[in-house]
């Protein structure tokens, strides 16, 4: 510390502040800061000094290498800090950290022998002796920032040196705290393993890079792994801090829109992680998710490990972050092999350092005898002088280079960015002309350093591109799969890379949780199949849900559709709803029961029709066929055939002349037939009129001519509304597809509904004329009355035809014209048997009654 600066002085853990560490920023604030970032009210204490003095460390333990310039290192080497006093009230006594850990000490060996490899470049900062300055923050982030303080205060009474950049925080948390409190004196922090998404806030951290990826990438690759083998329903178990609940954050919006749901999200807290591992393992045995996602340490992963097995849950499919998919605790635990089998994860990328093996088997206390850090892992090794030669441990295994990977790439651009800052064309005559546009090594800025390595770009010794994205590096992970061996064991196998976000993955070398390469599926609800449709259960996920067969004449014809589509009009949805087909033609065929039944109704009633007529003729000599004009009776007859007979028109395939003549012949038939009833009630009537005296003349009137001539007429009527109606809007055959179903109606459809009302509409007034008559002539004295039979017969006539009216335009399809027909063949039947039946009962069975004398008794 510079003379006439305040030397202030905060709680033990803080150690002394410094004024003057080449800033604008006052201690005080420095303080202020610091405290923060803990939580903490800090009291000060201020003395007036004249020099500098080293700040107090947790520990005195490091690695120190002199150099031209010094950059520090931190890391979290130990993992039982000594019991920390809680007097304030005095200046700290530090003790040295317990529980060496082998793969940290790696750590720190790989920026060591990154540092030696830059010094003995001739490319990388040539002329200019690397050194460092490594502690151990014994994982606590308060004693990392007391570190980092003293680090960047200077360790002696001219202020040397003092690092401008530190490589470390071997936690988000750390790195936070420590970029925040060094951020007011721009001395860049490069951290190897602080992953939070946090920490890429450049406004927040302008002074933090790190060669380890942001957790978003690896929370997106886990996100397309579940959406690549479609596993919908995960259940998920995470820390309850930053890298937990943001990784969960990300893992959802990724697959938002994509079907997956989260069936469960457990937290584990390090301060309680047995209860909580247990009832997490609780959840995971109940849920019916079969994939689950574990982001969390791998001490946290042990514990909930331990809580499966206890309650036997051994077969779920694991998803891994990068915190523990690679742990070697982890995969020689026994219990692992038992609940953990098939785990697919994240991994830190892996690289091999060239010439690293051979740099770590060659250590030795002997030869590097100010090494406390070696010292103590060799006494805790061997105890002697015994060789790393063929020692298998944690701190030698360099198979899979990961963490330790990263520090050598924070070296590296630490290095290059020294190097852009420190090149001058002609250093000498730059030192010389005291120009400002080179520094010296000796003199190095922090805030000069860090706008280089915002701007670092250089191919590493593995031949990769390195560069910074603000604080980030490009994200490159590996995907790792623990596979079991022959020994029951588990071992790591790599199965693809993300680069990015894309994904590369070797679907075939997995080994799943069953065992098999068949991929295990986990869902909450199946997959809908073709034909149906997914509808959501009420207060559920979106995950969760029924599926629904589609109506007739929709179809779904992918897997979990959410919506049945309607068929075009003229095509319907087949029996497994999964495609539209056409619509079959319909139509009421000669072939069809319906068809068959009509069909024999019609030709039977035609082949009575003809009976009787033969009986008539042979018997038309009789007083029963004579009785009312035998000429009517045949003509009336004849008509009766041909209604039978234009009913089999109806039948069968509509076509453009069928559509044409079944109508003109029903109308015409019937009409030709009603006149004739009407003719021969009209003779009725007239016969007994002329039998009063005055009234001879009126049959001369009505005579046999003026009986045809009125058939005639009549029926001329009829055939005239019909010519008119076919010439100009004539049925047409057309395909109803208004009607649902699978098959499409062909009908004669009538374009002009006026037409058919004059044709029925006539046929009814001739019908109700011919009824009023009969009902008129009924009591007519005669012992064979014809009247009586013609009033029964159109009495049936009007009812039925009255029925077909309602009948048929309810009448859906073919439908319709089967009811048009039975009203043919009803009425036809009607008249045949009430006219007929009688005078032929008499003529077959009762010939004593055909005789003028029993017909004229009355």
């Amino acid at each position: 510390m510079t003379k006439g600066h305040n030397l202030c002085y905060a709680p033990w853990w803080f150690g002394p502040l410094v004024v003057g560490l080449q800033s604008e920023v006052p201690s005080l604030l420095l303080v202020g800061l610091v405290g923060r970032q803990l939580g903490l009210r800090v009291g000060l204490q201020c003395v007036q000094t004249v020099s500098c003095s080293r700040w107090g460390t947790p520990s005195n333990q490091g690695l120190f290498q002199d150099g031209d310039v010094v950059i520090g290192g931190l890391f979290a080497l130990h993992y039982q800090p000594p019991a920390i006093d809680n007097d304030f009230t005095q200046l700290p006594h530090y003790k040295s950290c317990t529980g060496l850990e082998n793969v940290p000490l790696q750590y720190i060996y790989a920026m060591v022998f990154a540092v030696e490899e830059i010094n003995h470049s001739t490319t990388l900062l040539p002329g200019v002796k690397l050194g460092y300055h490594i502690f151990d923050s014994c994982g606590r982030p308060p004693w990392a920032l007391q570190t980092a303080l003293s680090l960047v205060g200077g360790d002696n009474a001219s202020c040397d040196h003092r690092v401008p950049l530190i490589i470390g925080g071997a936690s988000s948390v750390t790195g936070q705290i420590l970029s925040r409190t060094l951020g007011p004196l721009s001395v860049p922090i490069i951290s190897y393993l602080s992953s939070c998404p946090c920490l890429s806030n450049r406004r927040q951290f302008p002074n933090f890079f790190r060669t380890m990826p942001s957790d978003i990438y690896q929370a997106r690759a886990i996100a397309q792994l579940c959406m690549r083998f479609n596993w919908t329903w995960i259940g998920a178990v995470v820390a309850n801090n930053d890298y937990g609940l943001v990784a969960i954050k990300v893992f959802q919006e990724e697959t938002q829109g994509a079907g997956v749901c989260l069936a469960f999200v457990e937290t584990l807290q390090r301060e309680n992680i047995v209860s909580d591992a247990r009832r997490a393992a609780l959840t995971i045995q109940a849920s019916t998710a079969k994939v689950i996602l574990i982001f969390t340490w791998y001490t946290d992963v042990r514990e909930l490990f331990l809580q499966l097995a206890n309650i036997h849950v051994t077969d779920r499919q694991y998803l891994a972050s990068e915190a523990w998919s690679t742990s070697g605790d982890l995969l020689q635990n026994v219990v692992s092999t038992k609940v953990a089998k098939g785990v697919i994860g994240v991994a830190i990328r892996s690289s091999a350092i060239s010439g690293f093996e051979n740099y770590i088997r060659s250590l030795h206390p002997v030869h590097r005898s100010e090494d406390e850090f070696l010292r103590e892992f060799w006494e805790a090794e061997f105890g002697g002088t015994e060789s790393l030669e063929g020692v298998q441990t944690h701190f030698t295994d360099i198979s899979q280079l990961r963490v330790t990977y990263n520090v050598y790439l924070a070296v590296y651009a630490a290095a290059h960015a020294l190097h852009s800052l420190l090149s001058c064309p002609d250093r000498e005559n730059s030192s010389r002309n005291n120009s400002s546009t080179c520094s010296s090594p000796k003199h190095i800025k922090p805030i000069e350093l860090l706008q280089h390595l915002n701007d670092v770009n250089f191919t590493t010794p593995q031949g990769e591109m390195f560069y910074f994205q603000g604080a980030d590096i490009p994200a490159k992970y590996d995907l790792v799969n623990w596979q079991n061996t022959p020994d029951g064991s588990l071992k790591l196998v790599l199965i693809g890379r993300v680069d990015g976000f894309d994904l590369l993955l070797n679907e075939s070398a997995i080994q799943w949780s069953t065992g098999s390469n068949q991929v295990p599926t986990s869902v909450c609800s199946e997959s809908c199949p073709p034909g149906t449709r997914k509808a959501n259960r009420k207060g559920e996920p979106l995950c969760c849900f029924d599926c629904i067969p589609c109506a007739e004449g929709e179809i779904s014809n992918q897997t979990d559709s959410l919506h049945c589509e309607h068929c075009p009009s003229e095509f319907w949805s087949n029996t497994k709803r999964t495609a539209c087909i056409p619509r079959q033609l319909d139509f009421l065929s000669f072939n069809e029961t319906l068809g068959i039944t009509l069909t024999t109704a019609a030709v039977s009633g035609a082949a009575v029709t003809t009976a009787v007529f033969v009986v008539f003729l042979c018997y038309r000599q009789t007083p029963v066929v004579r009785a009312n004009n035998s000429e009517l009776s045949f003509l009336l007859l004849l008509s009766l055939k041909l209604c039978f007979l234009c009913s089999l028109v109806f039948i069968g395939r509509p076509s453009v002349w069928s559509c044409w003549i079944q109508q003109a012949a029903f109308g015409i038939s019937f009409v030709l037939c009603v006149s004739c009833l009407q003719v021969k009630t009209i003779v009725v009537l007239a016969a007994f009129r002329s039998a009063r005296p005055g009234a001879e003349a009126l049959i001369r009137w009505f005579g046999p001519g003026q009986q045809r001539g009125s058939v005639c007429l009549l029926t001329c009527v009829q055939i005239i509304i019909c010519v008119t109606w076919l010439s100009l809007s004539p049925p047409v055959p057309q395909r109803d597809l208004g009607i649902q179903g699978s098959k499409v109606t062909l009908e004669c459809a009538m374009d002009s509904v006026i037409g058919f009302s004059l044709v029925l509409g006539y046929i009814g007034l001739l019908a109700c004329t011919s009824l009023l008559l009969a009902f008129l002539a009924r009591k007519l004295p005669d012992n064979f009355n014809e009247a009586k039979l013609i009033t029964f017969s159109m009495v049936i006539f009007c009812a039925v035809w009255v029925a077909f009216v309602p009948a048929y335009i309810s009448s859906p399809g073919k439908y319709t014209v089967a009811v048009e027909i039975f009203a043919i063949l009803a009425s036809s039947y009607g008249l045949l048997l009430c006219i007929f039946a009688p005078k032929c009962f008499i003529i077959l069975l009762r010939p004593e009654k055909n005789t003028k004398k029993h017909l004229m008794a009355r």
